[in-house]
């Protein structure tokens, strides 16, 4: 088993989608970066932590290779962004 942890604008609809392809056998989320070491999802969510939401998966790569995830992760999510503006677009930021 290998693992990988991928930094995306929001964690769940990945975690989702990345738990559901062969080869993926143990997903978790979670933050990188940041500005404290232990934030929460309601602090995350005010957009003043510069946390990224993160996909922790583990996975085989005689089933599905690093380079088939991260064309997965580019399906999943736009990279020049920390906030996945998408969501945004229709809800507005989380409080």
């Amino acid at each position: 088993m290998e693992i990988a942890v991928l930094a995306l604008g929001c964690f769940w609809g990945p975690e989702k989608k990345y738990g559901q392809l062969d080869g993926i056998y143990r997903t978790e989320v979670g933050y990188c970066g940041g500005n404290s070491p232990n934030t929460n999802y309601r602090e995350v969510c005010t957009g003043t932590t510069n946390h990224a939401e993160a996909v922790k998966l583990e996975f085989d790569p005689k089933i599905i290779t690093y380079e088939q995830i991260i064309k997965k992760f580019f399906e999943f999510h736009d990279p020049t962004t920390l906030i996945n503006v998408r969501k945004m677009a229709k809800i507005g930021v989380k409080k």
